[in-house]
């Protein structure tokens, strides 16, 4: 088996799409691992007003699971690129669907980041969004502390809190509170962010 595992992740993800359409389960979990942390970064950037961030981790994972099964090479894309979109759409579709449900504090998520930039975006469109967020990142930090601007960094790199409090040497309280902080200040000081 570790013959099969090592070779495995030699693959492409492309390759990896056409093992796991053929059956091969082992091909299926090596996308997942190679996968997790940009699902976390994904999902990262909404904030849950009394809700559990694992809940969109979880729904961007199924979304990473639909790009995995509906991957298409003939349609000349990217598996990443196909993967990005799934995962971000499985996210906005969990937050509007729980906005009409009684989950309602998915509907005060606040990106800490604009939605899906290069995806059928232009260029100019690309860049102007990058300023804003850049305007808007360096506005927020002037108003962190130093503690919640390099937790800030560390969360929007997709860390954990356990990796984040491992960085900063704090414990996972103290990086969990300054999260809350930092996503109170976001919300009270530039509103709740819509979703374009």
């Amino acid at each position: 088996m570790n013959a099969i595992t090592s070779s495995i992740s030699e693959y492409s993800d492309e390759e990896l799409c056409a093992l796991v359409a053929a059956g091969r389960r082992d091909a299926e979990e090596e996308l997942v691992k190679r996968y997790l942390r940009p699902v976390r970064v994904c999902a990262r950037p909404y904030f849950l007003a009394g809700g559990d961030s694992e809940d969109l981790i979880q729904e961007a994972m199924f979304g990473l699971l639909k790009a995995i099964r509906e991957f298409d090479p003939s349609r000349d894309a990217r598996f990443k690129t196909f993967a990005e979109v799934c995962i971000r759409n499985r996210i906005r579709s969990a937050v509007t669907n729980a906005a009409r449900s009684k989950h309602a504090p998915l509907n005060d998520s606040v990106p800490f980041e604009s939605p899906m930039l290069g995806v059928g975006a232009s260029p100019e469109e690309q860049y102007i969004s990058r300023e804003e967020e850049t305007e808007l990142l360096t506005c927020l930090k002037q108003q962190l502390s130093p503690l919640e601007h390099r937790v800030l960094d560390l969360f929007l790199l997709g860390l954990s809190y356990q990796e984040i409090s491992e960085q900063v040497g704090r414990s996972i309280k103290s990086v969990d509170n300054a999260v809350q902080r930092i996503r109170r200040k976001v919300a009270g000081n530039f509103g709740v962010f819509s979703e374009s």
